[in-house]
């Protein structure tokens, strides 16, 4: 059963091209996991500073072997002090999805 991440980033507004560079760094090194699908980078419509991931993973184990690979533990180490606000990373569990 594939599951459904949806995670949002609010930068500090100083650090948004920051977060923005690493997120991009993110997006190419995620892609080539074996257990992921999908991997989108979103920004805000509305022009604030902010992003958001969709991703999918094949299963669990495939999410944890992306918390445990080098680029993302490399990357959480890093956005720590640019966030103008927690990490919210939301679990989600198809209903209807399209092919």
């Amino acid at each position: 059963m594939s599951i459904y991440l949806f995670a949002s980033l609010t930068p500090k507004a100083e650090h948004a091209a920051d977060l923005e560079a690493e997120l991009r760094h993110m997006v190419a090194e995620t892609r080539k996991e074996a257990g992921n699908r999908r991997y989108d980078l979103l920004r805000r419509a509305d022009g604030s500073p902010g992003f958001h991931i969709y991703e999918t993973y094949v299963d669990e184990a495939a999410v944890q072997a992306h918390r445990d690979s080098a680029h993302y533990v490399a990357f959480r180490g890093k956005i720590g002090d640019w966030l103008a606000e927690p990490v919210d990373v939301k679990a989600l569990l198809g209903v209807d999805i399209a092919a």
